[in-house]
């Protein structure tokens, strides 16, 4: 509200970071708090739809649908959900998913007392619910930043990891405990109390929001520009790549759980419950023991030794027909999920500036939820034909190729990275009239370079053009002037004026160094020579007509391409 004193985020003074220090900060504990109990809730409903979907259903690919109806929404709106969370309020539309969840919820509920729910209406709802998370989960993950600072984030994340593995481990037995005492109603009607804290503590807090520059993006604009910073950062894809490879490898546990129980500790549903709060168990362990284990790894080696820690612990599973030596490995697995998941978060927050980074997060999600679809798939189907172990043991394979893929593209060191705005480009003034929508603008920067210099400046132009092109510009060239060998032009294009401002207040304090270095390899008794034009179709009617043999003069020149 206007006139409400925002509420600090940091507290005075900053004690040494550990794996509880990120709940020193009140926002983000209450936060955390109320989301635990959001996602305990989640977990009852899940239980509720499973169960009641086979009393209503008499197919087994109807109670399958019930998990793929709540995860399709990720794939398909995590992309848009961050394009919005980058572009309007966040915690706007947190608080605006959560009460949609809770209508959705209360919906669910009074359908089913009134036993009206068929098995597609069933779905019907769990889909919303699950479009309620995906706009959501962007949004919160990208809260996180704001909630705490740089020194905090990746226990922060650690500790998002472990109160979902909480509600993980705890909340599946609730429920069931709920659904045999009191019917599926009870359970979905628990979910829908489940999210009003976390709508009391959004709706009360009041972050503080920085003044907003230029207009918002359309939503279009906005997913192109964050699929194309994407695109055109390497650290941003080496996390996605990698998010894939161990999604793939790791999804093995979650999917064979039930068969690792029926056929190879030879149990029940009750060994069932206990594999899978072994595996929570041992998340929740690795949540709190990142923060030591990140003073003695680097993000790189924390994920190697995570990859090959699950490689090991789905080895024992396939191999073990002793239950606690079972659990035992899946703790370990458990541990090293939270540990590399959260790894490649802090990866991606760390490494992308705040105007973009709801979109690269949710680009991530899909990277790594993609992974473990194609993967649950992969195992499923090696399983059916062949047997459980080689399932798992396959898996394990590919865990321990995750971990040597990360010799040829490793993460890179956070440390390193400055990704604040620059904040040292003004808005140039204009002879001619200039409004938001004008363009296509042409800008051009002539550099003169001595011959000695010319690998050190093409070296520089190839991380120019990235930089460039991932910020927005379109058609970037380099060209060198046929009668003055010295004369290099850079050229590039944005489709109108807003787009120019957008793509010169996207450059990071990280980027800074090739400009410095660009100019100080520029001969000219001056700087380099920008020029900044707007493109022209002959015969259109101009306020200021061009004239003379200037306006005709055209200076010969040769297309270089960097590198």
């Amino acid at each position: 509200m206007a006139g409400a004193t925002p509420e600090p985020t940091t507290p005075d003074p900053a004690p040494r970071p550990t794996a509880l220090s990120p709940m020193r900060y009140p926002v983000f504990r209450r936060v955390w708090l109320a989301s635990a109990s959001s996602n305990f809730g989640g977990m009852i409903q899940s239980v509720g739809a499973a169960w009641l979907m086979t009393s209503i259903a008499q197919s087994a690919d109807m109670v399958a649908l019930v998990q793929s109806s709540v995860a399709l929404p990720i794939m398909l709106f995590s992309l848009v959900a961050g394009a919005m969370a980058d572009n309007y309020d966040r915690r706007r539309m947190m608080l605006w998913a959560q009460v949609f969840m809770l209508l959705v919820s209360t919906a669910l509920a009074l359908c089913t007392w009134a036993d009206l729910v068929t098995p597609w209406l069933l779905l019907l709802f769990t889909f919303l619910i699950g479009c309620g998370a995906a706009f959501n989960a962007p949004a919160w993950q990208a809260s996180v930043g704001d909630m705490v600072p740089r020194t905090e984030l990746a226990g922060a994340v650690a500790f998002n990891s472990m109160g979902f593995n909480i509600a993980r481990s705890v909340g599946p037995a609730v429920g069931g405990a709920i659904v045999a005492a009191a019917g599926a109603a009870a359970a979905f009607a628990v979910n829908a109390v489940s999210y009003v804290a976390l709508v009391v503590v959004l709706a009360r807090w009041r972050p503080q929001v920085a003044a907003r520059q230029l207009p918002r993006e359309t939503l279009g604009v906005a997913m192109a520009a964050g699929v194309r910073y994407v695109a055109m950062s390497p650290v941003i894809r080496i996390v996605l790549a990698r998010a894939v490879v161990f999604g793939a490898g790791a999804s093995a546990a979650m999917a064979l759980m039930p068969l690792v129980a029926r056929d190879l500790v030879a149990g029940g549903p009750m060994t069932y419950g206990l594999l899978l709060g072994a595996f929570g168990v041992g998340a929740i362990g690795g949540a709190v023991g990142s923060a030591g284990l990140r003073e003695r790894l680097s993000s790189e080696g924390l994920v190697r030794a995570a990859c090959i820690a699950f490689a090991l612990a789905v080895a024992v599973a396939a191999t073990s027909s002793v239950l606690l030596l079972t659990m035992a490995g899946l703790m370990l697995a458990g541990a090293s999920w939270v540990l590399a998941l959260s790894t490649f978060n802090v990866t991606v927050q760390l490494s992308t500036p705040r105007w973009v980074v709801a979109r690269a997060l949710s680009l991530y999600q899909m990277s790594a939820f993609g992974g473990m679809a194609l993967g649950s798939w992969l195992w499923g189907q090696v399983a059916d034909q062949a047997d459980v172990r080689v399932a798992l043991f396959g898996a394990a394979l590919v865990m321990v190729a995750c971990a040597l893929v990360g010799l040829w593209i490793p993460l890179a060191k956070l440390a390193e990275l400055n990704l604040d705005p620059l904040r040292r480009w003004q808005e140039p003034e204009t002879t001619v009239p200039v409004q938001p929508r004008t363009g296509p603008v042409v800008v051009t920067i002539e550099y003169v370079i001595a011959e000695q210099d010319v690998d050190d400046f093409l070296a520089a132009m190839a991380e120019r053009r990235r930089i460039r092109r991932r910020d927005g510009a379109r058609h970037w060239r380099l060209l060198r002037d046929l009668a003055d060998p010295r004369v290099w032009i850079e050229r590039y294009e944005t489709p109108t004026w807003l787009e120019y401002l957008r793509h010169t207040s996207r450059l990071t304090q990280d980027d800074a160094y090739v400009p410095a270095q660009l100019r100080a390899l520029h001969a000219g008794p001056d700087g380099p020579r920008v020029r900044r034009m707007i493109e022209r179709q002959p015969g259109e009617l101009h306020r200021v007509p061009e004239s003379g043999p200037q306006a005709l003069t055209q200076p010969v020149t040769e297309t270089i391409r960097p590198g």
